[in-house]
């Protein structure tokens, strides 16, 4: 059996697993747990929650460094030996810097829904973004989102609303700041808050997050029992369209504040597709590729797809979208 090499987060003989303090964070760890749990029956698991800078800092992740703040204190935790493997959501994961040296993803659980989906305060009269006048007040706490709303309806007053979704729901109700939420379906229904969806936004209407829908299990690449542990747990197919969905991502670069999308999935005949946008802020110009190949192909498709996003204008967009 696994055991932490270190009291310090963990008790001694337990496996211990790290991730965030939300609600979501520990939803998406549980179900983890109960996946390796299935196949490694009598495992003692401990989840050991760590706050990072970003679930502390209230302004743009951009000015503390991006996204990758909300793995920082995780990946050291994890790095140094206080726990056996962390959790993270891979939306949250950057595309412009390396992984830490020694850590790897082990295992990718099965992809959940990747939508987003519309909530309204409670006794709205609003059942749809369709039905919000011009300058209605949406908040959403992601770039891509906002580029993508404002393409569609530039009369919108888009705002930054960050914080953990059960919290940024209760002010909606209570402080009624904005007429309408934008959030990601799959963890509305992992915290069991899917009866607020109001609309979910097609995937046409909404490209996602690259990463969206999925539990990445991450752990120190030299502990090989604790990776093919893990492994066992692993979904292959949607560790290929991660691989195709990163390869693509990293390509481009981008940055915490470039609102960049993209989702592959396997088609009915078997093949991978890939779909990437790259957005300005305001969504008003915009890159678009979509490519196949074979499942074998994951990463030769990214790529590939990274390149003709290029070719049509994609780093200059991104580029601009440093200068706000």
């Amino acid at each position: 059996m696994p055991r932490s090499t270190s009291a310090t987060l963990c008790r001694p003989g337990s496996f211990g697993w790290g991730g965030r303090t939300s609600h979501l964070a520990r939803a998406y760890a549980q179900r983890a747990i109960d996946a390796l749990a299935a196949v490694a029956p009598g495992l003692e698991i401990e989840y050991v929650p760590i706050e990072t800078s970003a679930d502390r800092h209230k302004g743009d992740l951009s000015d503390l460094g991006g996204k990758g703040l909300f793995m920082k204190e995780i990946d050291k935790a994890l790095a140094t030996g206080q726990i056996d493997a962390a959790v993270h959501a891979m939306k949250d994961v950057p595309g412009d810097v390396p992984l830490p040296k020694g850590l790897v993803f082990a295992a990718y659980l099965r992809r959940e829904d990747v939508r987003d989906a519309v909530v309204f305060p409670e006794g709205s009269k609003h059942t749809s973004i369709a039905e919000l006048p011009p300058g209605a007040r949406i908040g959403t706490s992601a770039v891509r989102r906002k580029a993508q709303l404002l393409r569609r309806r530039p009369d919108l007053n888009i705002q930054r609303y960050r914080g953990n979704v059960v919290p940024r729901i209760t002010r909606l109700d209570e402080e009624r700041e904005m007429d309408a939420l934008v959030l990601a379906r799959g963890g509305l229904v992992e915290l069991g808050m899917d009866h607020r969806i109001s609309q979910v936004l097609t995937t046409d209407e909404m490209c996602p997050a690259i990463g969206a829908g999925v539990v990445g299990v991450q752990c120190r690449k030299g502990d090989e029992g604790i990776v093919e542990l893990l492994q066992m747990i692993d979904h292959a197919e949607t560790r290929t369209h991660i691989l195709a969905e990163r390869t693509m991502l990293h390509a481009l670069q981008g940055h915490c504040n470039s609102p960049i999308a993209g989702h592959c999935h396997t088609t009915e005949d078997g093949q991978l597709s890939l779909i990437g946008m790259v957005f300005s802020r305001d969504g008003d110009t915009f890159a678009y590729a979509h490519e196949w190949d074979t499942t074998d192909h994951a990463s030769e498709l990214g790529a590939f797809v990274a390149a003709s996003l290029t070719r049509k204008n994609a780093r200059s967009i991104i580029a601009g979208t440093r200068l706000h």
